[in-house]
């Protein structure tokens, strides 16, 4: 039986460790189709997960990995065949079906999305799932503006070194907004104007700048993934008939506010969610990733091999990591 190696999480009694193991194509769960994977990347929840985080992953031993790019070894579904390049992101992968972080992953056909000609194996997972909702937040913020693009108009972006809001940052000023990037890495103010931001304000910047329940009328468009304050202030802050788009909560699940946004200037907040989303959602923001939206990452981009991976989970969790982590299983 053909073996793979993985990065697998134990539970201990001094907590999650983590270790490269080899593992046989007959320990993955059943699905359609059996996957080589070539490429994957590093997000929050992967971390989560591999450190032992019950609102993640509920089983160990475990290998995490949310996110999957390869070609379908074996396939039980006529829409795919062997040999096809595939995008699995999202659903149950990498949290309780294990995951990218291993050479070899089993899904349901459900969960895949043929790679869109124009974009590459590796610029996919250079996006991630973190590219995915960065693109959901701003197909979600064109449509509340009726499809009208950004050209001209003023956007805030939190969590700007991370990787939603980095290619957050990108999307919105390559398509013409001109972008505020919000931060509490004061170090990083040369990568985010070199990213594309017009403006550089830290957390505590913010703060001054705005006000609640409602303050100056300042930008068009939000994207926030952290919650907490920032997403009051954000709120706050937007002109008439602006919006934020939400998908995170690294400063916690819980934020303040007042009805006066909402009445007072028709704001609105629009909930991302890249996990359970369906496929035509998902294959328009690939292809328009593979077109229209196309990016260069590779300055903002860390290739590491599964023995380097611990590292960078151990950074993301202190809030370390700046831009993309790319996993490389070849």
């Amino acid at each position: 039986m053909k073996t793979f190696k993985a990065l697998e999480s134990v539970k201990t009694e001094e907590g999650n460790k983590t270790s490269i193991i080899e593992k046989s194509i007959s320990d993955l769960p059943e699905g359609d189709l059996l996957i080589k994977v070539n490429y994957s990347s590093l997000n929050y929840k992967d971390a989560l997960s591999a450190s032992g985080s019950p609102g993640v992953t509920r089983n160990y031993p475990h290998t995490p990995g949310i996110d999957a790019v390869g070609i379908i070894e074996e396939s039980n579904n006529s829409s795919f065949k062997e040999g096809d390049s595939v995008i699995v992101t999202g659903y149950d992968l990498g949290m309780n079906t294990a995951g990218g972080f291993g050479q070899y992953i089993r899904v349901p056909s459900s969960w895949a999305i043929l790679l869109p000609a124009g974009l590459e194996e590796k610029d996919s997972m250079c996006l991630g799932t973190a590219g995915l909702t960065a693109g959901l937040s701003v197909f979600a913020l064109d449509k509340h503006n009726s499809h009208q693009g950004f050209d001209g108009t003023s956007s805030i972006v939190s969590g700007s070194t991370g990787g939603v809001g980095s290619i957050a940052l990108m999307l919105l000023s390559k398509l013409g907004s001109n972008v505020t990037a919000i931060t509490g890495k004061d170090s990083q103010e040369e990568l985010l104007k070199n990213l594309g931001a017009s403006e550089v304000v830290s957390r505590e910047g913010l703060s001054e700048m705005t006000r609640t329940p409602v303050g100056k009328s300042i930008w068009d468009f939000g994207v926030d993934v952290v919650s907490g304050n920032i997403l009051t202030l954000m709120l706050a802050s937007l002109k008439p008939g602006g919006a934020v788009a939400c998908s995170g909560m690294v400063g916690g699940p819980s934020f303040e506010s007042s009805i006066f946004p909402f009445i007072l200037r028709g704001n609105a907040l629009l909930g991302i969610d890249s996990v359970e989303i369906s496929l035509e959602q998902k294959t328009q923001i690939w292809n328009n990733f593979a077109s229209d939206w196309s990016l260069d990452l590779s300055h903002t981009v860390r290739e590491v091999n599964l023995e380097n991976l611990d590292t960078e989970i151990s950074t993301i969790l202190k809030g370390g990591q700046v831009g993309r982590v790319l996993v490389n299983l070849n």
